[in-house]
């Protein structure tokens, strides 16, 4: 059989699974570091800000701001910096236009209790919809019934009239079937 030899090898090749495991999500975390991308709630803040640096470049001022200073601290640092800075100065700069957005973004991610109410509702619309298409087709059924009733009533009535005597009125019977071809053609 399998002796304790196999049973060391499983044990070194699940360690070495796992091993390669977790080298895979160091690797991951430090690649995702260094992105170029934002999180979708914040990424209007980063943008506001890009637009602020702008505009400072442009306008000429011999002092020199806490940003610039942290501009200049952060260019050692590379990407990284320029994040922690981008960072710094939107927690500075936070207005109540850009709480707003973030507000409206709020009201757009809707919650689970959100989308299963939307959910009933649009099941309730559906199944009142249904009833009020199953309602007319039964008031449609009602009412061929009745026609078909009242023209059956009419031809048994002109059909089972009899004369003195008692014998069935053929007169009429034939003017009946009359009727009838000619409604036909």
């Amino acid at each position: 059989g399998r002796g304790f030899a196999f049973r060391r090898k499983q044990k070194i090749e699940r360690q070495y699974r796992k091993l390669l495991k977790k080298r895979r999500q160091v690797h991951s975390q430090q690649d995702d570091q260094f992105t170029d991308t934002y999180p979708e709630h914040l990424k209007h803040l980063y943008l506001a800000e890009e637009e602020k640096l702008k505009k400072r470049r442009r306008t000429p001022d011999n002092s020199v701001s806490s940003e610039e200073k942290l501009n200049k601290a952060a260019d050692g640092c590379g990407f990284y910096g320029y994040v922690c800075l981008l960072i710094i100065s939107v927690s500075r700069a936070c207005t109540f236009s850009s709480r707003s957005v973030v507000t409206q973004e709020k009201f757009k991610n809707k919650t689970s209790n959100q989308k299963a109410k939307e959910e009933y509702e649009k099941m309730k619309a559906e199944r009142a919809r249904k009833k009020e298409e199953a309602e007319k087709r039964k008031q449609q059924r009602e009412e061929a019934q009745r026609l078909y009733k009242q023209r059956k009533m009419e031809a048994y009535k002109i059909l089972s009239k009899k004369t003195k005597k008692g014998q069935p009125n053929l007169n009429l019977q034939v003017e009946f079937l009359l009727q009838k071809i000619q409604k036909n053609t």
